[in-house]
């Protein structure tokens, strides 16, 4: 699909006015996409360059989301920092606590006389990155949601439907494992899956705060005991491999691609790495309900990364850049990204293009992602969470979910200490951001 608004004669004047010593103005755009993606980010950059003459948006690869983030830091104390930088949504207290580092992306296209409506956004996206005053701090772009991935012909062999409860996900994985498969399940970023999005779904709060949003003065709440009653029971599931554990991240991919595992719970931008790896029909589902805790589910919460625009640039600089977010998030470029990715259209009218193009007739269940996150209202529960230094609070949370797997500790244990735990850093970041 070609969505640049290019025209030969555009792109040759362009040429002509460059090789007369017209200096385009760069925009510097540090990201963390690599592979596939990566090709996509340069693609979008590409194509705006191509739609105009004075400005010259730069991609650059930074690394994983955590490197790229560091990168952005150190750059700005050293004052050789990148206009944009994406962050993923976790570091989102982190750059709101980097005092005088951020330029909120509202403001920006404010100031440059950009045309900005937030009614354009999904409330369940931009919600996430907006002050308690509804200002938005930065710009989504590569939003997702996880979603539960199943192997169609391996659960029709098995004689099972598509699970919609958790006593469904366990019956499906003894039918599945009981026809010859060597496990149920297995999910990846176990606490954005089984923590952080289990609370949302149904509606229990992750720690105090409104879940960070109304003061980095938090505290943990996730150590319940509805979310430890889950856990325990996954991990009883894993007697007769009926669930298998395989790594923090994407790591357990090729279990669930290579026919090993007949359902994952991941998040929904393994689409295109599914669509290219997988030998079998395969389809997405919203995330199971556990009866035990709600009757109804409320609403997923999104991962991915935002960009963030930083302070310290000259004027015209920052006018490229909003120009640059304008075409961003066109319904275009949006429906464009949303389908070759599996992320979320971060608009409405992204995700009505995409309809009008009939891809969510040819692909079934690719609107999971965006049913889950419009399903209701966002709560105080559901909206998201805003806690510091919560890159290291997943690292313990993974470190304490691990011993429950290996059998070392129960779910309560586990999730007391990773709360514990996770305190001590909640302090370290509110003592710091003062």
């Amino acid at each position: 699909m070609n969505f640049t608004k290019a025209t030969f004669s555009g792109v040759a004047l362009a040429s002509l006015m460059a090789g007369a010593g017209f200096a385009q103005t760069e925009i510097q755009w540090w990201h963390a996409m690599g592979g596939a993606n990566g090709e996509r980010v340069d693609k979008i950059a590409a194509d705006f360059n191509a739609s105009q003459s004075e400005y010259k948006v730069v991609p650059t690869y930074k690394g994983n989301y955590t490197e790229t983030m560091t990168a952005a830091v150190a750059a700005f104390r050293a004052k050789e920092h990148p206009h944009l930088v994406q962050v993923f949504e976790v570091g989102t207290a982190t750059m709101m606590a980097a005092k005088g580092a951020i330029y909120p992306v509202e403001k920006m296209m404010a100031d440059a006389g950009e045309s900005f409506d937030k009614s354009d956004y999904l409330p369940a996206v931009i919600s996430y990155y907006q002050t308690p005053e509804g200002e938005l701090l930065s710009m989504p772009f590569n939003s997702s949601t996880p979603v539960l991935w199943y192997n169609a012909d391996a659960l029709k062999a098995a004689g099972v439907e598509a699970p919609k409860t958790w006593d469904d996900v366990k019956a499906a994985s003894q039918a599945l494992v009981n026809n010859g498969m060597e496990c149920g399940i297995s999910f990846g970023w176990q606490s954005w899956v089984m923590v952080e999005n289990f609370s949302a779904w149904h509606d229990l709060e992750m720690g105090t705060k409104e879940n960070g949003f109304a003061g980095f003065d938090t505290e943990f709440t996730f150590n319940n005991e509805k979310v430890a009653a889950r856990l325990d029971d996954i991990a009883a599931m894993s007697e007769g491999n009926l669930f298998k554990y395989g790594g923090r991240r994407g790591d357990s991919l090729p279990m669930f691609t290579n026919g090993e595992c007949g359902m994952w719970m991941n998040s929904s931008a393994y689409y295109g790495s599914i669509k290219t790896q997988a030998g079998f029909e395969f389809g997405q589902t919203m995330l199971p309900l556990d009866t035990n805790v709600a009757d109804a589910p409320q609403n997923s919460i999104i991962g991915g990364a935002t960009l963030w625009a930083l302070a310290g640039h000259e004027a015209d600089e920052y006018k490229g850049l909003a120009q640059f977010m304008t075409y961003l998030s066109s319904p275009e470029v949006q429906a464009w990204w949303h389908q070759e990715t599996g992320y979320v259209p971060i608009t409405t009218a992204a995700y009505e293009l995409s309809k009008e193009q009939g891809f969510y007739d040819a692909n079934p269940g690719t609107d999971t992602a965006i049913q889950q996150l419009s399903l209701n209202t966002p709560t105080a529960n559901s909206r998201g969470i805003r806690f510091g230094n919560f890159v290291q609070v997943r690292d313990v949370i993974n470190e304490e979910m691990e011993a429950l797997w290996a059998g070392d500790k129960t779910a309560q244990q586990a999730l007391d200490a990773a709360a514990d735990r996770g305190n001590d850093l909640l302090r370290k970041f509110e003592r710091a951001a003062k």
